[in-house]
């Protein structure tokens, strides 16, 4: 049985430096973002909480970072020895007890001129900062006094001094991140030859790095590296980093770019209407579009459409005619669509058609967009399907057939499920997602074979123990069994292994950091990377003993951390830990909900960080807005008081009595009160469908927030293994329900 996989959404981005900084921080971190660690006033700018009317790390909705937290994370009331095995010693209450002279890291290990150092970085005191050089050298934290003083001005430094701080701390996060944000730095200066110099050393880049280092190639006549990246930027219209947008615009003129590469990007930026990729495309095509006729078009498309049918067939008409549909439909995907229809049926009798095959079906693939961009405002249609349909060709981006497979899920068009899965890459459609819905395809066919094959698809995704492989458990019946992955019972850890753990640096200077209340920011960044570090090495038991050490001074955030990010170990006990859990079990009950629910909420909240605090101001283990709490206060006939609502037992109180009164408002239905504790009621109510009933698992998969959808998934994941270790097993379908009718 494997292990419940974390989302890639719930992944601490920033500490990990797979993603370094939020990009807006990434070349004057230092000025911008190392606050006082001595005041130790949260996580370098860092947002977190769930996806409820928030949003997470780098300020995009569907991405969620590392935990800020105040000062030392102690939960409330929190007490492992309450449910630690009988056979387990409690560590000593002494602070610092975990480092012993012989077996790792001293104590103090240098954290306390790493305080004195930060403080020195954040007045920009290059000065001091040699001095703190000095006098850590060769200490745990070398590396940090030098790292601060050359990110003081990352563009003046060069490859070899770079070059040089990487081979002097090798295998370091820091040395990652400066590596990483230099070449980022460079890349964004067009200082293309900088970043070839580097290159080499970046070992965990995030998007905006690859991209970096694929311009770096892309500039310096290496086209096969510079095509690393093309997958992920060449097709999409979504907001990446800029240098990726710069990437996908210096790779049309890589030599491994085809016309027809050409031509697929270029339609998808006809249909975004991006001027500067549209005229760059269009000339190396052969057809240059004049800035003179996009603009004219984006000023009046209808004008165009009106001369359109005494206009030649030719291929810049081509083109014009779908930039001039993006533009209205727009404005208006309604009117847009009455226009193809009028076009379509007027060419269709003339004897020599104006609209190419290839323009009709984009020009319906532009309707499909952006009717399933309005579900939210407009409610879901199935237009966009037959939109979809219409448009059928070889040539769909992943959004495209994302968005159809959506739409097709969600009135139950199962062939199209079909279609627009074939439209994806081979890779993504093996994930468990697609397996899952092509399964679900499969099931409602009228012949044998794929109602056969739809069994086996099943059984094989009831291995897995995510949202898509409980749902295929229920499939092929079998029940998710707790027990099985230790239910409650923490893992023993040798006293060997235990000692690995500080003998490790990353981990040793992670629980230095912890210990010493400095910025969580530095302390997660180390322990990510130490994670990463031994699950490269698959040293699970290193793993396990660190998540365990975590675990037993209430850093479960990170033992959380820790086991979701390896395949291979599990330990339910560390990964779906159980903090105040007489508080969660009496308000649950008071509120009529169920606690599994109510832990599966807190665990995709906060990972139960009590100080958890979102860039928008929800808060606590609950992470309650500051209008929701005054809501509950004054339904509880009690005065508001932030720093009480704040508080655990508090938050937990008022967090657990709103998701009752959510779902009492929304048809006693645990998807829908989970959509709306996240996106707010009324957004539950508008993704519900008009006449007759959907099935849970078609609701979830149509919701209209990226965020929100994944976030259902996860809650619903989570209070299924809660319920099984609460002894309360229950289904995941059985748990999810049926959607009812919104009227």
């Amino acid at each position: 049985m494997s292990k419940p996989q974390v989302a890639q959404s719930i992944k601490d981005k920033d500490a990990n430096y797979q993603n370094h900084m939020p990009k807006n921080h990434k070349t004057t971190m230092l000025k911008t973002s190392v606050l006082s660690v001595a005041t130790a006033m949260g996580a370098l700018a860092l947002s977190q909480g769930a996806y409820a009317e928030l949003t997470w790390g780098n300020n995009t909705s569907s991405n969620v970072n590392s935990y800020p937290q105040q000062g030392s994370y102690q939960p409330d009331n929190y007490q492992p020895q309450s449910y630690q095995p009988d056979n387990y010693q409690a560590p000593s209450s002494q602070p610092n007890s975990n480092y012993q002279a012989n077996s790792g890291y001293q104590a103090d290990s240098g954290a306390s001129s790493f305080t004195a150092a930060a403080i020195a970085a954040e007045r920009g005191d290059v000065n001091a900062l040699y001095n703190y050089e000095q006098e850590m050298s060769g200490g745990l934290f070398a590396m940090y006094p030098p790292y601060w003083r050359m990110n003081l001005d990352l563009n003046s430094q060069s490859p070899a001094a770079v070059t040089q701080f990487a081979r002097q701390y090798p295998e370091t996060v820091m040395a990652e991140k400066l590596v990483a944000d230099f070449a980022e730095t460079k890349a964004g200066s067009n200082d293309y030859a900088a970043v070839r110099q580097v290159a080499n050393l970046i070992t965990n880049a995030d998007d905006s790095e690859k991209c970096a280092v694929a311009l770096g190639f892309n500039n310096g006549g290496d086209s096969m590296r510079a095509m690393a990246a093309k997958s992920d930027v060449w097709l999409t219209t979504k907001k990446q980093p800029a240098l990726c947008d710069q990437l996908a615009l210096e790779m049309n003129n890589n030599a491994l770019i085809s016309n027809q590469d050409r031509v697929s990007r270029l339609k998808r930026m006809l249909r975004k209407g991006k001027t500067g990729d549209i005229m760059a495309l269009s000339s190396k095509l052969g057809t240059p579009i004049p800035y003179s006729s996009l603009s004219e078009i984006q000023l009046n498309p209808s004008a165009f459409f009106s001369r359109f049918a005494r206009e030649p067939n030719s291929q810049m008409n081509q083109y014009l005619y779908l930039y001039a549909m993006g533009r209205l439909a727009e404005k208006s995907y309604r009117e847009a669509a009455l226009q193809l229809d009028f076009d379509v049926k007027q060419d269709n009798q003339r004897a020599a058609k104006l609209l190419n095959d290839d323009t009709r079906r984009y020009a319906y693939r532009i309707l499909g967009v952006q009717r399933m961009n309005h579900n939210t405002d407009d409610g879901f249609n199935v237009e966009a399907v037959d939109w979809f349909r219409n448009s059928l060709d070889n040539d769909f981006s992943f959004e495209e057939a994302e968005y159809y497979a959506m739409a097709a899920i969600r009135f139950s068009r199962w062939e199209d499920v079909v279609e627009a899965i074939s439209k994806m890459d081979a890779e993504t459609q093996k994930t468990n997602q697609w397996q899952y819905w092509l399964a679900r395809a499969y099931e409602q066919s009228s012949d044998a074979n794929k109602r056969n094959t739809a069994k086996k698809m099943y059984q094989n995704l009831a291995k897995s123990n995510e949202y898509y492989g409980l749902m295929a458990k229920d499939k092929v019946g079998q029940r998710f069994d707790a027990s099985r992955l230790g239910g409650s019972n923490l893992p023993n850890v040798s006293s060997t292994d235990r000692a690995r753990v500080m003998q490790n640096p990353h981990f040793a200077r992670a629980f230095a950091l912890y210990n010493a209340d400095a910025s969580r920011a530095y302390a997660n960044r180390e322990w990510n990377w130490a994670v990463k570090k031994a699950r490269d090495n698959r040293d699970n038991n290193l793993i396990i003993a660190a998540a365990r050490q975590a675990y037993d001074i209430g850093w479960l955030d990170r033992a959380i951390y820790a086991i979701d990010n390896t395949e291979t170990v599990n330990n339910l006990a560390l990964s779906h830990p159980m903090p105040h859990q007489s508080a969660v079990v009496r308000y649950s009950q008071s509120a009529g909900i169920d606690p599994a629910w109510a832990y599966g909420i807190m665990r995709q909240e906060s990972r139960f960080v009590s100080s958890a605090r979102s860039n928008v101001g929800a808060s606590g283990l609950m992470q309650v807005m500051p209008d929701t709490a005054k809501y509950i206060a004054r339904n509880l006939g009690e005065t508001y008081s932030a720093s009480r609502a704040n508080s655990g037992d508090t938050n937990i109180r008022y967090g657990t009595w709103y998701m009752g009164d959510i779902f009492g408002k929304l048809n006693s239905q645990p998807v829908l009160a989970t959509a709306g504790y996240n996106a707010g009621p009324n957004n539950a109510k508008r993704w519900q469908p008009v006449y007759g009933s959907l099935a849970a698992d078609q609701y979830v998969e149509s919701i209209a927030f990226p965020e929100t959808r994944n976030y259902v998934k996860h809650v619903m994941e989570n209070a299924t293994i809660y319920s099984s270790l609460l002894g309360r097993g229950q289904p995941i379908s059985q748990r999810m329900g049926t959607i009812p009718a919104a009227f």
